[in-house]
């Protein structure tokens, strides 16, 4: 069972563990010619910097924003309607009921590439099918192969879900869309720093 249901006004706020970004960094970082730190990446539903973080850690520079005012000091912008600056990659978690028109603004504003992590299920949808999928579909589709917990309203190393999500990845000239596992990485791929409020939870076989 897969269930998440935001009311239409809702700000969607799900925030990513930042190891499920550094997973796709490291997938990128073995695409990309010359790696990722000299390129621009745009996060524009960017919360409170849970995602942000980690991918400065790869690129050379950031530039996030967000709706709503998180407290975090980012610049507050509506990405549907804040211009056509152009940037090398846009990554982001879109908000679900916003995810198809995301797509389509960060297609027509990203150099190299971009990409959205969502739930696996929305690649279902004969609706999403016609109006997206089949006129332009993904370069890559990148499936979790262990669950990525996010938790409404924080960020937490602890919790389960029964949602699964995956990276959906469009690169300039990758054509047609190629399937992928991302392995087992959270062990390796998270910081005690990411959850400053507790500690890890102990991983399996951990004593």
């Amino acid at each position: 069972m897969q269930q998440r249901s935001e009311p239409h006004d809702s700000l969607d706020d799900f925030p990513t563990p930042p190891w499920a970004t550094r997973a796709l960094c490291e997938w990128l970082e073995g695409q990309i010619d010359g790696g990722l730190t000299g390129l621009t990446c745009r996060e524009p539903a960017a919360n409170r910097g849970h995602m942000v973080e980690p991918l400065s850690e790869y690129f050379g520079q950031i530039f996030a924003s967000d709706i709503h005012d998180y407290g975090i000091g980012y610049p507050v912008f509506d990405y549907l309607f804040d211009g056509d600056d152009r940037y090398d990659f846009t990554i982001t978690n879109p908000p679900f009921r916003l995810a198809q028109e995301f797509i389509e603004k960060a297609g027509k504003t990203s150099e190299i590439g971009f990409a959205m992590i969502v739930r696996s299920a929305f690649l279902e949808s004969v609706g999403r099918y016609k109006e997206l999928f089949s006129k332009n579909p993904p370069s890559f589709v990148l499936q979790f192969s262990e669950r990525v917990v996010m938790h409404k309203g924080k960020l937490s190393a602890k919790g389960s879900t029964a949602t699964a999500y995956c990276w959906l990845v469009w690169l300039d000239g990758e054509y047609p869309t190629r399937f992928d596992w991302i392995a087992p990485c959270r062990k390796r791929l998270e910081r005690e720093s990411d959850y400053p409020s507790a500690p890890l939870p102990p991983s399996p076989g951990d004593t």
